[in-house]
């Protein structure tokens, strides 16, 4: 089986600006990018806490340092400027692979400055017998 999990996040940056008329996506401080584990052209989602919107795109590096977060193209209908968004990537995992992912989870200021970045590890978090192939099932039927 396969779960799809969070990789990296970038929990409520500001809308510094919205370009309808590029040709798409997300662009996003190079420096936030890598706190998160988040590449360039990857597929994120971006969630609106304003109004409640999501949306998928890929991001695009901005300039470090820079703050920058501009939704893009059609995306930019989906936003204003000073709005306040969480960026997630996620990763499709096989089970075997969930205990090895550390999600990297970065908090900024209000102009989009790292203040803090958390790696966690979910292998502390998850049940010690997540699967057991020997394990067998009984159904009772009354």
């Amino acid at each position: 089986m396969r779960r799809t999990m969070c990789k990296g996040k970038i929990h409520r940056a500001t809308v510094t600006q919205a370009n309808l008329n590029y040709v798409g996506s997300i662009t996003v401080d190079q420096d936030l990018l890598d706190a998160a584990n988040i590449y360039p052209y990857e597929k994120v989602q971006v969630v609106n806490i304003n109004n409640g919107a999501r949306l998928e795109t890929y991001t695009i590096a901005g300039a470090r340092g820079s703050g920058v977060i501009c939704l893009n193209g059609a995306a930019a209908r989906m936003v204003a400027e000073k709005d306040i968004v969480i960026i997630i990537s996620y990763a499709d995992c096989h089970e075997e692979e969930i205990r090895t992912l550390k999600p990297h989870i970065v908090f900024v200021d209000e102009n989009n400055q790292l203040i803090e970045q958390k790696v966690v590890d979910l292998n502390e978090m998850l049940p010690t017998n997540q699967f057991d192939e020997n394990l067998q099932t009984t159904f009772v039927y009354s």
